[in-house]
């Protein structure tokens, strides 16, 4: 496997698990008083992964496909290669509207403020890595590069 598939794969199971918790009751805080959910129009299973991380629902569904698709990536270089690429602009994508007050519901949908948009933005930057910048190829030279060092000694 290359690295790409070795991302697609782990992030997929990262995504299936953080999706599966999101329907654990014990691990999802209600919230108190929150100012944000006025502009959530959908509800149902509101509160907050571990006390820091604001889902419902249909948040807990995105991140179950998500992280399938992931793993189903991870079957060939070029289609994990394309999930990461995805990846990067999809959350990407929601790290902005995160940080726009009157887009942090994803049209009333998802919550995607507080925590979250940290969270995208680090998924973002390391999907752009793997989808946009390692190849074969720089890992192949890094590998090269590492075996003359030890054959020169």
């Amino acid at each position: 496997m290359k690295p790409a598939q070795y991302f697609a794969l782990i992030v997929g199971i990262l995504f299936v698990l953080i999706g599966i918790a999101g329907f654990i009751p014990e691990l999802v805080q209600p919230p108190l008083a929150d100012p944000d959910v006025v502009h959530l129009g959908y509800t149902q299973g509101y509160g907050y992964l571990m006390g820091l991380f604001p889902i419902n629902v249909l948040h807990n569904i995105v991140h179950l496909a998500v992280g399938l698709l992931g793993i189903l990536a991870s079957i060939s270089w070029d289609s994990s290669r394309l999930y990461s690429g995805a990846l990067a602009l999809f959350y990407g994508s929601l790290t902005i509207f995160g940080l726009i007050p009157a887009t942090q519901t994803t049209l009333g949908l998802i919550p995607i403020f507080g925590n979250d948009i940290w969270l995208h933005a680090s998924t973002a930057a390391i999907a752009t890595y793997f989808g946009f910048i390692a190849t074969p190829d720089l890992a192949q030279m890094a590998r090269g590069a590492k075996d003359q060092a030890t054959s020169a000694r």
